[in-house]
């Protein structure tokens, strides 16, 4: 039991350090729009009429290769942009952390859209966007050109899993905080 403990805290001071030490490797405006762009691409070829769905969007957030490892402890952290009407209009980071049984690491990317006014306006204002807590998403987990039948969906904030490199037992957004950030 003790050594679960050691390898416990061990792992957290390296997510932690890891977090603390993204400010050094954090990318600029420039590289953060070459990514989004590149997922946003992704995102149309990969999800059949996703490309209509993100137009009747009234923002799009897009966090491309957001990684996540745990073994036990765990931790996940990328950056992306918020879009509206097609031009970034501000810069997000996403981080989370847990604790549990966890096991394995992945790259993937995220799309979400605020399908209404309010939802946007209620994620531009936040301080810190939580998922759960300040919003509830809808998950989509896309693979291999499905289609989704976007008729159905009726909820203000839909979100897109695609794209996923690697092997995690759990793909979610639960815990996860959006925050903004001012790159270079």
């Amino acid at each position: 039991m003790e050594t679960v403990r050691i390898t416990a805290l061990f792992l957290a001071a390296v997510i932690i350090v890891g977090v603390a030490a993204e400010s050094v490797w954090a990318k600029t405006a420039q590289e953060i729009n070459a990514s989004v762009n590149a997922c946003l691409d992704r995102f149309y070829k990969q999800v059949k009429g996703g490309k209509e769905m993100a137009a009747k969007a009234n923002g799009v957030l897009v966090m491309p290769g957001v990684v996540k490892a745990g073994l036990v402890v765990g931790g996940e952290y990328g950056e992306g942009a918020l879009r509206v009407g097609g031009k970034t209009v501000s810069y997000y980071n996403l981080a989370s952390g847990s604790v549990g049984f966890q096991i394995g690491g992945e790259a993937k990317d995220f799309v979400i859209l605020f399908m209404t006014d309010a939802a946007l306006k209620q994620f531009q204002a936040s301080k810190g966007w939580e998922v759960g807590l300040d919003g509830n998403v809808a998950l989509i987990n896309i693979g291999g050109g499905e289609r989704v039948d976007f008729t159905k969906m009726k909820d203000p904030i839909i979100g897109f899993v695609f794209d996923v490199k690697g092997l995690m037992a759990d793909i979610s957004l639960k815990g996860a905080k959006f925050t903004k950030i001012n790159p270079k």
